[in-house]
């Protein structure tokens, strides 16, 4: 087995395509690659999924204990034989001074040895006292060896080579050169998730070639070998649906992709069953008994989802019926009447008395804290009203126009939320809101959601009656 984090000296140095590339090039070797992304993050874990063959899972100081840290790390990569995670930002880089929530620390806490990605552009000797000040800045991590990236030609990898043979004594695996076989599109908030790109499977597979051509593989797994920890067991599939299980309906598309694989696991195991739909080429609403629209990027696709009138139509009345509906960021947008991008307004479902607006720059980035109000239609795990509730919240839009008397489910301590202070827009047994929560510890989402999916289940004897109603 080998397991190991791969990390840069800064961000956007191309660790997440080299990752990905990475883990495709051993995944056609015949491994079982299983990846991790550090932070909360949608889209990198969606291209690494693809690239591994096995869903990605986060790890994530914020939100997560350092024991439950380990107990994911632990759980997910029982069944595989190269475990790989991927850091965010550089290698030190953190919200901490003393850098307890940095990669480094995370590489520590799970005792893996580093691959360090550097970035190449516009520099040659220097890259020697660069990489010295980053082994020796924490002398407790071990970095295994470096990977060269954007690397200028052969006359620039062989100054690099040489310095750092003259000046170190790491292990240099490999030299990516430019090439455009290792870029992904961009967006504003990172890059373009591989479900809305068509060519994904044969930019994974380039992105394969590349990595398997300019690094000795080989070599990065020796350095990197490391026997199974006796914490470590197989992954159990999520239990089978009863016959009578919920049914709960998810967005799953280009515009709306952004869920943890784990959330939706312990749904399963909660007894629930997953039902996908398309909120762009789907007629209709499956026969469910509850909905989650999650994030995405509803922006990009505002035409199709305008034109799918039908289904704007059964989400307005599921939601004035009174079902239990959650829903995340872009769910919040795609909920409201309209969407306003670009300088043109589409009409989206229209279940929420509001609109929705896509600025220039961000409205609210980062991480959150929330403190539940007694609206919150949820029942609680556990009586403490004072919790704080980690999440994140990553968008550009606003939303506008809200009546006064609307009630929000969240005070927010930390963020921006929707307005003034306050996130969690509350109609009927519908919860919008624009943090996006992941079951922890300190935040049992997921329990919670199904829990009161189950309640209005019994209220209703079996199903609610959807009868199509006027929004106030």
């Amino acid at each position: 087995m080998a397991s190991f984090l791969i990390s840069a000296a800064r961000k956007s140095s191309g660790k997440t395509t080299f990752t990905i590339g990475l883990a495709a090039s051993l995944q056609a070797r015949g491994h079982h690659v299983q990846t991790f992304k550090k932070g909360p993050d949608y889209i990198d874990p969606m291209w690494l999924s693809k690239a591994s063959g096995h869903p990605c899972f986060n790890l994530d100081f914020y939100t997560m204990s350092t024991k439950e840290i380990k107990q994911a790390y632990n759980k997910y990569s029982g069944d595989a034989d190269i475990v790989m995670v991927e850091g965010n930002k550089g290698l030190y880089d953190g919200m901490d001074v003393e850098g307890s929530d940095c990669s480094a620390a995370l590489a520590k806490l799970l005792n893996l040895p580093v691959m360090l990605l550097l970035d190449a552009n516009g520099i040659t000797r220097g890259i020697a006292p660069l990489l010295h000040g980053y082994r020796t800045f924490d002398r407790d991590l071990h970095i295994a060896g470096i990977v060269l990236n954007k690397v200028g030609g052969d006359r620039h990898e062989r100054k690099l080579v040489d310095a750092l043979a003259r000046y170190t004594d790491v292990p240099v695996l490999g030299a990516i050169h430019r090439t455009r076989d290792m870029e992904i599109k961009e967006r504003h908030i990172g890059l373009m998730p591989s479900n809305e790109d068509r060519d994904a499977g044969c930019r994974i597979e380039k992105m394969a070639r590349v990595v398997a051509e300019a690094v000795d593989i080989d070599k990065l797994l020796s350095l990197t070998a490391a026997p199974k920890s006796v914490t470590q067991g197989r992954v159990v599939p999520p239990v089978p649906a009863a016959a009578n299980a919920i049914r709960l309906g998810i967005a799953r598309d280009e515009a709306f992709a952004f869920y943890y694989p784990d959330d939706l696991e312990l749904m399963q195991n909660q007894g629930v069953e997953l039902v996908f739909f398309d909120t762009m080429h789907d007629a209709a609403l499956p026969d469910v008994d509850a909905l989650f629209i999650g994030g995405g990027f509803p922006e990009f696709y505002l035409r199709e989802l305008e034109k799918n009138t039908t289904l704007k139509a059964d989400i307005k009345r599921f939601v004035n019926a009174g079902y239990p509906v959650y829903a995340e960021c872009g769910g919040l947008m795609y909920l409201c009447r309209d969407i306003t991008y670009g300088g043109a307004t589409h009409l989206m479902v229209g279940a929420l008395n509001a609109n929705a607006k896509v600025e220039a720059k961000p409205v609210g980035r980062g991480y959150v804290q929330l403190i539940e109000t007694a609206q919150h239609p949820w029942p609680a795990v556990k009586a403490n009203s004072n919790q704080i509730l980690p999440a994140h919240e990553f968008h550009y839009s606003r939303v506008e126009n809200l009546d006064d008397s609307v009630e929000f489910a969240y005070q927010v301590a930390r963020g921006v939320g929707i307005k003034a202070g306050y996130d969690g827009l509350i109609y009927k047994n519908m919860l919008a809101t624009y943090a996006h929560h992941r079951n922890v510890g300190q935040n049992h989402w997921v329990e919670r959601f199904v829990t009161h999916i189950k309640s209005a289940k019994r209220a209703s004897g079996r199903k609610l009656v959807v009868e199509p109603t006027i929004f106030p």
